[in-house]
């Protein structure tokens, strides 16, 4: 997919739009498979909070993918997706005991990361297996607000208190079938990872019954030129030989499973945007866009980086513009960014917008979220319509307050 792709998708489908290219999430399944290849069992679950839409479900299970799901409707949308419910795990924070029932009766894998749950859910239902999400107390990941591993995050239940947790499966007869970590996301040090899936390990051989090992994701991938990532190979080389080791030493052989979700489909994401305005002002150069926070707020929210590239006119000459929205909010996408020459009307292609972008679109403004293209086998294909003002107005009740009676 080039330039002129995204121009004809821009041009067809209108601006601001996402696109996505399914050879990229092909090539990244792929190479993460690759890295682990010499692990004895190996079970990829893609993270739906990235990017949840159902034609991208359908392509992971076209490649053989499960899902790691976080609400009862992201559980939902991998059923309509017709994925095996076996192959779906169920990891929330923070919900009813009502709901991880509601899940577990669809036959979805349940991840329990907190003590009084883990109680009540084995009390009640001691025949359903569960996974227990671990708390290691390492932080891997790079950014505080997307690290989830350190002693204060609300993920997880401790290492300290793993004596409660054999306490609790003894008294309710409860079976434990797997245990998991999810440390944070853009892991640069594999060494730091490696120690905390030491902890996990140690944690897994105090449970019998283990079908698998789940080792959350988080890996980083490059957002620049020169950008560091995580050396999955390296990484895939070191955890499956340790993890063979573990199988041997724990009597049998179970499965390793990972969780990656910005590791699959960032990378693949274009949003492309049309330029409204160029505004000079003393000091600085605006390129206002038919968009803001309500559709990309991931600069905004974690100062993320995004390249973006005027793919109208590609060869132009160099210059800084600080590119913003048109919410009515500050809402800046990138300050005195290196951009070839824009003028009103051209398109810029927003880069890795296809983990965290989307899915955290909103209708602030009461804007419409943009529409979606999917680019399979070489072609474009709609996998989201644009929303309408039909859409801003379902299911609210207007009422009629000259027939009301004030009292």
């Amino acid at each position: 997919m080039n330039n002129q792709d995204l121009l004809s998708i821009a041009r067809e489908h209108g601006s601001p739009v996402y696109v996505y290219d399914a050879n990229v999430i092909v090539a990244q399944y792929e190479r993460l498979v690759s890295a682990f290849a010499k692990a004895k069992n190996l079970r990829i679950h893609y993270a739906v909070k990235a990017l949840s839409n159902i034609s991208i479900l359908k392509l992971f299970k076209q490649l053989g993918a499960g899902l790691d799901t976080v609400s009862l409707q992201e559980v939902e949308l991998g059923l309509a997706a017709g994925v095996d419910p076996k192959k779906i795990i169920f990891t929330p924070n923070g919900v009813s005991l009502e709901e991880i029932e509601k899940v577990a009766e669809k036959g979805v894998q349940i991840n329990i990361d907190n003590l009084s749950i883990l109680e009540q859910f084995g009390s009640k239902h001691p025949r359903t297996p569960v996974c227990i999400r671990i708390n290691p107390h390492v932080m891997a990941g790079g950014n505080a607000n997307i690290s989830v591993g350190h002693i204060d995050s609300k993920f997880g239940i401790s290492i300290h208190q793993i004596p409660h947790i054999l306490r609790i499966v003894e008294n309710t007869g409860m079976t434990v079938n797997g245990v998991h970590m999810h440390t944070g996301s853009d892991i640069l040090d594999i060494g730091v990872f490696l120690y905390a899936t030491e902890i996990l390990f140690e944690t897994a051989a105090k449970f019998k019954d283990l079908e698998f090992i789940d080792f959350g994701s988080g890996f980083k991938v490059p957002y620049k030129e020169g950008d560091v990532s995580t050396d999955i190979e390296d990484l895939g080389e070191q955890l499956s030989e340790r993890f063979n080791a573990f199988c041997k030493s724990y009597g049998r052989d179970i499965t390793m499973a990972f969780e990656p979700g910005k590791f699959l489909v960032s990378e693949a994401g274009h949003f492309l945007a049309q330029v409204n305005v160029v505004k000079q002002t003393t000091s600085t150069v605006f390129a206002g866009v038919d968009s803001g926070f309500n559709h990309l707020i991931r600069p905004m929210l974690y100062g993320s980086y995004h390249g973006i590239k005027n793919i109208s006119n590609p060869g132009g000459k160099n210059r800084f513009y600080s590119v913003v929205g048109y919410i009515c909010e500050t809402d800046t996408f990138a300050n005195n960014r290196q951009i070839s020459e824009i003028t009103e009307g051209d398109i810029l292609s927003f880069s890795n917008a296809g983990a965290y972008c989307f899915s955290m679109a909103s209708n602030y403004n009461s804007r419409y979220r943009p529409a979606e293209v999917l680019w399979y086998d070489g072609a474009a294909h709609l996998i989201r319509e644009r929303e309408t003002m039909k859409d801003i107005l379902k299911g609210q009740h207007q009422l009629n307050f000259e027939e009301l009676v004030i009292s």
